[in-house]
């Protein structure tokens, strides 16, 4: 599975200031930007369900030419969750009574569907008295238009306009046109690297579409598709070795249960889980097993 969260969060700790430029550039008129920390994992506990919850990425930032400083609060919202702004509310109460700093919120809505509106606002209201409104920043990328971003040479807008609102037929038009601003800003490569997967998980094209990428790319500024193939190889390359670890998985998988009639998902799941190396040394220890045991304690030993 997609780990959403951890995504978002690399791409954005990375470009921090590029996404606030792209999204919130008011906030740089307030800000001193070399004074940027991002705080400790913050872990809360609902107490009434239970349910332990991890806000995503908490900044501290200091107010221009001012002692004072403000926490900049970002969450990744991947799936639709309701009442999700009354989880926003209690993030903000929790990190008040914990920071006692002003505090920022904000919210990326990352997923597909729905497309309607989400909320940016939490209130309590009795019939004659308002008793709460807890507004908070609502970046829906789904209600986006991927082309309003394509002359905003920002690394961030490279990255999410995979995500943004397209056609269906546009498809292979915006992977290019992410990966032509990628190439032209100029990153170094482990950036280059950080987007283009963010882009290519986002935004995987089918062997048809990928045909038509290379046919509009042939057609492209020879130093662009230069730098583009570069990339797209890189793509190819890391497919198929986890084309082969895959291959590797099921026959070592199909061999397990041939040996032991059958194993449970569990045992499953930890052969999943082992490198391309592991899987080696497992194919060659699977008949010296005697039992399950033996598997166990094997896979045991690998942590």
């Amino acid at each position: 599975m997609i780990d959403h969260d951890r995504l978002f969060k690399e791409l954005i700790q990375t470009f921090f200031w590029e996404f606030i430029e792209l999204f919130l550039p008011e906030v740089l008129d307030y800000v001193t930007k070399d004074s940027l920390i991002f705080l400790p994992e913050e872990i809360f506990t609902d107490v009434t369900s239970g349910d332990k919850r991890k806000i995503d990425l908490l900044a501290q930032v200091k107010f221009r030419e001012q002692d004072t400083y403000f926490l900049i609060h970002l969450e990744n919202q991947a799936y639709n969750q309701k009442e999700f702004e009354r989880r926003m509310f209690h993030y903000f109460a929790r990190l008040d009574s914990k920071y006692l700093l002003p505090i920022f919120p904000i919210v990326i809505f990352s997923y597909d569907e729905p497309k309607r509106p989400e909320k940016s606002q939490y209130k309590v209201n009795f019939l004659n008295r308002k008793i709460l409104e807890f507004n908070y920043v609502a970046i829906q990328l789904n209600n986006l238009n991927w082309r309003i971003f394509l002359n905003q040479p920002n690394p961030v807008a490279a990255a999410l306009m995979a995500k943004m609102e397209f056609k269906l037929e546009e498809r292979v038009r915006v992977k290019l046109e992410c990966l032509r601003m990628l190439v032209t800003l100029k990153l170094n490569p482990a950036k280059i690297e950080l987007i283009s997967g963010f882009i290519d998980i986002y935004l995987r094209l089918n062997a048809t579409e990928e045909q038509e990428l290379e046919t509009e790319l042939k057609q492209a500024n020879l130093v662009e598709e230069e730098q583009i193939m570069e990339i797209v190889t890189s793509w190819m390359e890391k497919g198929i070795e986890q084309g082969i670890e895959q291959g590797e998985q099921k026959i070592i998988k199909r061999q397990l249960k041939r040996r032991f009639n059958n194993i449970d998902s569990a045992l499953e799941n930890r052969v999943n889980g082992l490198s391309s190396e592991q899987l080696e040394n497992l194919a060659d220890a699977i008949f010296d097993f005697q039992s399950l045991e033996d598997l166990i304690k094997w896979l045991d030993q690998q942590n």
